[in-house]
């Protein structure tokens, strides 16, 4: 079982074991999924304590927050860009926070091109990190967690293809760095011998338009992307 957690607000909560364990994992999937994703405009909503665009080399990339705290804010459920006009999108743990998930994962889906990348973090309520009073209450409430196999449903009613769903962090949440080194192996044996029992998902998916073919021109620019090279860097792109 955990250890009960101070009174913290949930950035301090990401500074504390418990949360360093978890974006060490969420980074490192973030930063592999990234790599080879190619375009002009990427965009991630929320969770500043992740730099989920770091890794990536798309000339425009944004970090966005609904408060005030240095970025560029937006309204995540009415989000300001056109129909089809982003190429990536993180939401990491932003469809916890929403008062309608479903919508806010709609209006994701509009704002990003045919063939664009989504990129998604979630807790998993069916974990160690699920059980009752084992969270920080800093971060979203259990009833707020999406469930993998719920969200995969919605993800393929509008449209996209699941390229890979992983599931890390399988020790429990250990106030205490001794304690989570202690249970080290258990995320060696998870991915094994309990897979979809971890305490935080990643999905990468595909946003696919059926009975669409990419054809002359829009076929070599589809091409051009994935080969694209770094280029010069917007003002306003996530910092590195």
């Amino acid at each position: 079982m955990a250890d009960e957690a101070p009174s913290l607000s949930s950035h301090d909560w990401l500074t504390t074991p418990p949360g360093r364990y978890l974006l060490q994992w969420e980074q490192a999937r973030l930063d592999a999924a990234v790599d080879n994703v190619f375009g002009f405009h990427a965009l991630q909503l929320g969770w500043p304590a992740l730099r989920g665009l770091q890794a990536n080399r798309m000339p425009q990339r944004w970090l966005v927050l609904e408060e005030d705290g240095g970025h560029l804010r937006c309204d995540f459920d009415a989000l300001p860009f056109a129909e089809n006009s982003l190429d990536l999108l993180l939401l990491p743990h932003t469809l916890e926070m929403a008062a309608d998930p479903h919508h806010r994962l709609r209006e994701a889906a509009r704002v990003l091109r045919p063939e664009g990348r989504l990129l998604l973090l979630g807790f998993n309520p069916v974990s160690l990190w699920g059980l009752p009073g084992q969270l920080h209450p800093a971060l979203p409430p259990r009833r707020q967690w999406i469930g993998y196999w719920r969200l995969r449903d919605w993800l393929r009613l509008l449209g996209f293809d699941i390229e890979q769903a992983r599931f890390g962090a399988y020790a429990p949440a250990w106030r205490k760095d001794g304690w989570l080194q202690r249970s080290a192996w258990m995320d060696r044996l998870g991915p094994t011998w309990w897979p979809v029992f971890g305490a935080v998902y990643f999905i990468e998916a595909t946003k696919r338009v059926h009975g669409m073919r990419l054809v002359g021109m829009a076929r070599n620019l589809s091409s051009a992307r994935r080969k694209a090279p770094a280029v010069a860097i917007n003002s306003h792109r996530q910092q590195e």
